[in-house]
């Protein structure tokens, strides 16, 4: 029997006292808002005739709360926006805070093997389109820890097409994946239609597995699935797991930087806004079918990443790189890089805006601003 709607649906924000979101950039005197006060992309297409109501699952999260925000506030007069997150240590309410007051966005408290809670959060809300971003995906954690990534991303991912299944009236899917599907590039570019998947570490194995659910489902049973596979996504709202929140939150602390092996391994970097554009492009524009790569041109090594965020806290990133940083064992297998090749989704208009420079001071000065309230405790 499906629970209350009351139990699972709607659920108001503990707003704590003096923890609010990002909002530093002030109203110009033409009564405008910058876009980037509300931490979104800048793109925004004429509205899909078959689509009304989106749900993002982890759409708390890191990335899927830049989209969240985005298409809430894109699309303020045509989408209504459903946000189901569980709300795991990475999640924060503070991502989708200031969304409460918009009347195009719900919440709905939920675990992706609620199948029950799920299917009634669909025809709750007549969902007509979903964007399945929540996930495990910190992949050091998928080393000690491999049954949690299969959990999340695979079984998780099997009850939401169960539900979806059931429910039976979804114009579009857009399953979103990674670049680590493909395991190391060493240079040479993925390209969807003739890379393999080749995964080399439990949470990329998790990944690829969901993938090929999704794949199975559109054949048996006609699910209208899109997938995506990203660079690395960085900026604002990130949990300080992954590399530049954790160097950004060591440095606030005043602890040195740990760097895993030689420090050579590269990724290519995305920033949220840019990684927003490009979700929006393929809601509006991406063919039903197709997988689609979201690219970026900025390669950089672990050590650049340190000895930048170094730099950008007042330190000498080359005489006192040996003195801030220390060194830890490297992953049991750690690839080198992850270089996609993006022209499937230029050819739909998208471009990345961001450098890496500008990216990465910005999401600094963001971490200095809140680090210390974002995820209260658990940072």
């Amino acid at each position: 029997m499906a629970p209350a709607a009351t139990e699972t649906l709607d659920i108001t924000p503990d707003i704590t006292p003096g923890i609010t979101p990002d909002t530093s950039v002030s109203p110009s005197d033409s009564g405008e808002v910058s876009i980037d006060t509300f931490l979104t992309g800048v793109y925004k297409f004429q509205p899909l005739s078959n689509v009304r109501t989106i749900l993002v699952t982890g759409g708390a999260g890191f990335i899927g709360s830049w989209v969240t925000r985005h298409l809430v506030r894109q699309y303020a007069e045509t989408y209504n926006v459903i946000c189901l997150d569980k709300m795991d240590v990475v999640a924060s309410l503070n991502n989708i805070l200031d969304l409460f007051a918009c009347p195009n966005f719900r919440f709905v408290h939920c675990d992706l093997n609620d199948q029950d809670t799920i299917l009634f959060a669909l025809q709750t809300y007549h969902v007509d389109c979903i964007m399945h971003f929540a996930a495990s995906s910190h992949v050091q954690n998928s080393f000690s820890d491999p049954f949690t990534f299969t959990r999340n991303n695979v079984l998780g991912t099997q009850s939401l097409l169960e539900a979806v299944r059931s429910y039976g009236k979804i114009s579009r899917f857009i399953h979103v994946s990674t670049d680590e599907v493909y395991g190391e590039t060493n240079g040479q570019m993925a390209t969807e239609a003739s890379t393999p998947m080749h995964p080399t570490n439990p949470y990329s194995a998790s990944k690829a597995a969901a993938e090929m659910y999704v794949m199975a489902y559109q054949k048996s049973f006609g699910l209208p699935a899109i997938i995506v596979r990203s660079n690395n996504v960085y900026g604002p709202c990130q949990y300080p797991e992954k590399i530049i929140p954790r160097f950004a939150n060591l440095m606030l602390k005043g602890h040195k930087l740990t760097l895993q092996g030689n420090g050579n391994n590269a990724r290519r970097f995305l920033y949220g806004a840019d990684a927003a554009d490009a979700f929006d492009t393929i809601l509006h524009k991406g063919e039903i079918g197709e997988i689609y790569n979201i690219d970026s041109k900025y390669e950089v090594s672990n050590r650049k990443v340190a000895a930048m965020i170094l730099d950008l806290f007042g330190h000498d990133p080359v005489k006192g790189f040996s003195n801030m940083v220390t060194w830890l064992p490297d992953r049991p297998f750690n690839d080198n890089d992850y270089a996609v090749d993006g022209s499937k989704l230029h050819a739909l208009g998208w471009t990345q805006r961001v450098d890496f420079d500008n990216g990465l001071a910005m999401t600094v000065d963001w971490y200095r601003k809140n680090m210390s309230t974002w995820w209260h405790q658990n940072a």
